[in-house]
């Protein structure tokens, strides 16, 4: 079987200031579509999916004892890109099997959106990190 890649979901970008970053994609006609909280290390950040059209344009801020390695950076602050599936554990299994770098040991499950979202990460050669979510 084969999983289906429908679409690039969202664009994930870590911020050092959410509330700053939200102004900002909103003065772009960006709308905030969903906010959250996300457990990380034992701590809690907060996490915005800004929309305009098609687009969304996930914002987040990791835990205060995280922040300054993302204060620090210069370039490369895009930190993942997410696509679409139909099937999270066909994905998965299908990935893992043909030998990726998978990241997580299974999808993981998130409270976002009306129903929650499953999610895994694989690297790329270059160690970028592509997402496959479905929302379910």
């Amino acid at each position: 079987m084969k999983f289906f890649i429908s679409r690039v979901q969202h664009i994930g970008i870590p911020v050092a200031d959410l509330a700053r970053s939200e102004a900002f994609y909103q003065s772009l006609g960006f709308e905030n579509v969903m906010s959250s909280s996300f457990e990380f290390n034992g701590d809690t950040g907060r996490v915005v999916m800004m929309k305009s059209g098609d687009v969304i344009v996930e914002i987040y801020q990791m835990p205060e004892k995280e922040l300054a390695a993302i204060r620090e950076r210069k370039d490369g602050h895009v930190d993942h890109v997410a696509f679409d599936t139909d099937d999270i554990y066909l994905a998965f299994e299908t990935l893992k099997k043909a030998g990726f770098n998978v990241l997580e040991p299974a999808p993981v499950f998130l409270p976002f959106w009306k129903n929650g979202c499953k999610y895994f990460n694989i690297a790329g050669p270059d160690g970028e990190r592509l997402e496959f979510n479905q929302i379910l």
